[in-house]
């Protein structure tokens, strides 16, 4: 049986299933993941923190993203590359917001991008997707909206917020976005944002509920040695295994136990 070539449309027929997404910054990161099976490999704005050592999402650029698209369309495989569009790169206007997401698609070989922001995106994502642009949106925490929120805080926690949402997924999906990423909310609201939807539900931080669950693969791996938010579960420890790996070389280098004959040309 042929693997599927995952498209923004096939991703839709997930809904009501369990599926598994991950982010990915570079070529072999996307490589390996896409041999799992993941059908969805985001290349979030949060390489700004994870790759390029930013503190927040907010200074990551256009061509930064571009770059690191490019790579992980490079080694995807079968899954589906959704490129996030940075700050200010589709806030000015609808035209800079067309523009910009099709450098993502022309340029950078991914198949979909996405946008933070609810009901207020609902007519940039018509027009993308009328313009043969898959577009994920996300709602929620939006990282890029730090600083009108005061920090990363919990959405949907009252009924009125809820019921905000609610009226946000709903705005977005008409608008023709293929699915929608829940970040940071209490699982009662994101069930019933789910169960309203006909477009699946990527949760992160938003409890079981979602059809889909995503998670930066730096923290799922343990990469950072930083705490890792609540919601956050750790299947490896690649920052310990690092560290324990370079001392070792390290120690074999000032040893005279690398390199060996076995490491030598004759």
């Amino acid at each position: 049986m042929q693997p599927i070539k995952w498209t923004a449309s096939k991703i839709k027929t997930l809904k009501g299933k369990r599926f598994a997404c991950l982010t990915a910054y570079d070529y072999i990161s996307a490589k390996l993941i896409g041999e799992c099976g993941v059908p969805l490999l985001l290349v979030g704005d949060s390489l700004g923190m994870v790759v390029l050592g930013y503190e927040t999402t907010l200074p990551v650029t256009m061509e930064e993203m571009l770059h690191h698209t490019a790579a992980v369309a490079r080694g995807a495989g079968n899954a589906l590359v959704v490129g996030d569009m940075p700050f200010l790169s589709y806030h000015v206007s609808i035209g800079q917001a067309v523009e910009n997401a099709g450098r993502f698609i022309k340029l950078s070989g991914a198949g979909a991008v996405k946008i933070e922001g609810g009901a207020l995106r609902a007519e940039l994502v018509k027009t993308l997707t009328g313009n043969g642009i898959p577009v994920m949106g996300h709602i929620g925490l939006t990282p890029q909206s730090i600083r009108t929120l005061g920090g990363y805080k919990v959405a949907g926690r009252q009924a009125k917020e809820i019921k905000r949402l609610l009226a946000d997924a709903r705005a977005l999906e008409k608008a023709g976005a293929f699915a929608l990423v829940l970040e940071c909310m209490p699982p009662d609201a994101a069930r019933k944002i789910t169960s309203a939807l006909k477009i699946p539900t990527i949760g992160i931080g938003a409890g079981p509920y979602c059809d889909g669950q995503i998670l930066v693969t730096h923290d799922m791996l343990g990469f950072s040695g930083k705490v890792s938010p609540r919601f956050v579960k750790r299947y490896a420890d690649f920052a310990g295994q690092m560290k324990a790996a370079v001392g070792k070389f390290k120690k074999d280098v000032e040893n005279l136990q690398f390199p060996a004959q076995e490491h030598c040309y004759d």
